[in-house]
């Protein structure tokens, strides 16, 4: 008898590579699979143009650059991630407001 496979979400992080935003896009990347280790079916980078930087969870858009005026503070984004692929987890540190 097989395994049942598991699906686990996918993140998508795209990226302009003319902005030059590869390393940021990478570290993001780090940082979501290591608060996410096992959670995670894959953290993908994917380059684009034009300013792009955008992040999405089995295509459901999280955060967008243009929309919303910048980039996420790391804490913003974990938080986002979470509430999309499991809400009632603790983030520990990352949930505390800050003082």
């Amino acid at each position: 008898m097989s395994d049942p496979v598991v699906v686990r979400p996918r993140v998508e992080i795209r990226y302009c590579t003319q902005c030059r935003w590869l390393l940021r896009a990478a570290w993001m990347a780090q940082e979501l699979l290591t608060t996410f280790d096992g959670d995670l079916g894959e953290v993908a980078l994917i380059p684009a143009t034009g300013g792009l930087f955008s992040v999405h969870v089995d295509g459901v858009l999280l955060w967008d650059r243009k929309t919303e005026d910048g980039f996420p503070d790391i804490k913003t984004l974990k938080q986002k991630v979470r509430d999309q692929i499991d809400p009632g987890r603790s983030l520990g540190h990352s949930d505390r407001p800050a003082n």
